[in-house]
């Protein structure tokens, strides 16, 4: 198949664009229902270790013609029998035919009528694979009479295409997963981080910075922003970029960006290892801000991990957030004696010197994730 200009428009690209689309490949599917003059069609991706309760991904459109008529459940054709789908060979297109079942008389017949009741007399059947990673099935189906030569070959020829952009989105979805559970570590314990360039524009900033700070988009054609800030803070982190940029790694400088919440951020010269090609930041910016655990989760977690009692593992963390033996004793309606009994329990179970020691334990641990 030769591939023009309106090929590369309406399919190639918006296969790539689509790997950012949520869900993936709207614009592509219905560009390719409107080039084979599809009455329906749908895209399920599957992944491999999706726990055994979330539902696969299943993106359905239909050509105008068929836009009044209530969508279909695509279950509902799961439930038919039809050649099952993890056997279809990868990359190839089956007609609808090929997928009935003829191994028992009067079979092939029953799903024919069920799919005709649904409006699919004809269809196309297309599986692409991420390596065991994902599958994605396209299905194509007309009403009124079969597809034609120009659309299988439309079909052949987005099949490796589609496959390739599979993998890129396993790949994407990875990255994903990643970047979500180190910034959800990081906002319990109300760290924000921003990525800097030499003139102290922001090439990046977490969902804690974001919320922490203001910001202000750059004019064009300087891509970026700023932070808002009041004169002097604003230069002091220009000036501190300016400077890391020719500094060792590792070096630092503190900011102070907001004098009057004492909001501090410290600036780290930490190149990261980024995959090239990519823009390395000159430096990478931490705050922090004041945070309180689920106290309710951290004296469980507590408890569980150094064998403390309810009531020991509750003095516990009311001495790592700052409480006095006597105060958090108190709050637990115990008596002083009681409380520093108990506390010499707690030092000997977790193995601490004293109550500065066992602070340190704590915080350094997992309570403070709790």
């Amino acid at each position: 198949m030769t591939v023009l200009p309106a090929d590369q428009r309406e399919l190639f690209l918006p296969l790539i664009e689509g790997i950012h689309e949520s869900p993936p490949w709207g614009v592509f599917l219905r560009n390719l229902v409107a080039r084979t003059y599809a009455r329906r069609a749908f895209l399920i991706i599957t992944l491999a270790n999706a726990g055994p309760a979330q539902e696969p991904t299943v993106l359905h459109v239909a050509a105008p013609r068929a836009m009044q008529e209530p969508p279909l459940d695509f279950r509902q054709i799961a439930a038919l029998g039809l050649h099952p789908y993890g056997q279809l060979r990868p990359e190839r297109v089956y007609a609808l035919d090929e997928l009935l079942d003829f191994s028992q008389p009067g079979r092939a017949a029953e799903q024919r009528a069920a799919l005709d009741a649904m409006g699919i007399r004809y269809g196309r059947w297309l599986r692409v694979s991420a390596r065991g990673a994902a599958d994605a099935w396209l299905v194509l189906a007309r009403e009124r009479e079969d597809f034609s030569a120009s659309a299988g070959a439309t079909l052949n020829a987005i099949a490796p295409q589609l496959a390739v952009a599979l993998r890129t989105l396993v790949a994407l979805i990875e990255q994903r997963l990643q970047t979500a559970m180190a910034q959800a570590a990081l906002g319990r314990l109300g760290i924000g981080q921003l990525a800097f360039d030499a003139t102290g524009r922001v090439m990046a900033a977490d969902p804690t910075a974001e919320a922490a700070l203001s910001f202000a988009p750059e004019p064009e054609p300087t891509p970026g922003r700023r932070l808002q800030l009041a004169p002097e803070p604003r230069r002091a982190l220009e000036a501190a970029c300016a400077a890391l940029a020719g500094a060792p790694d590792m070096a630092t400088e503190p900011v102070l960006l907001d004098p009057a919440t004492a909001l501090w951020l410290l600036l780290r010269r930490a190149p990261l290892p980024l995959a090239e090609p990519a823009a390395q930041p000159v430096a990478l910016g931490t705050l922090r801000r004041a945070t309180r655990a689920d106290s309710r989760a951290a004296v469980r977690l507590i408890a569980r991990v150094y064998g403390l009692s309810d009531r020991e593992a509750a003095l516990a963390q009311g001495l790592a957030l700052g409480e006095s033996i006597l105060e958090a004793g108190a709050r637990l309606r115990l008596t002083p004696e009681t409380a520093r009994n108990y506390s010499k329990r707690v030092y000997a179970k977790t193995g601490t010197r004293g109550q500065a020691d066992l602070v340190r334990l704590l915080l350094t641990g997992l309570a403070p994730l709790g």
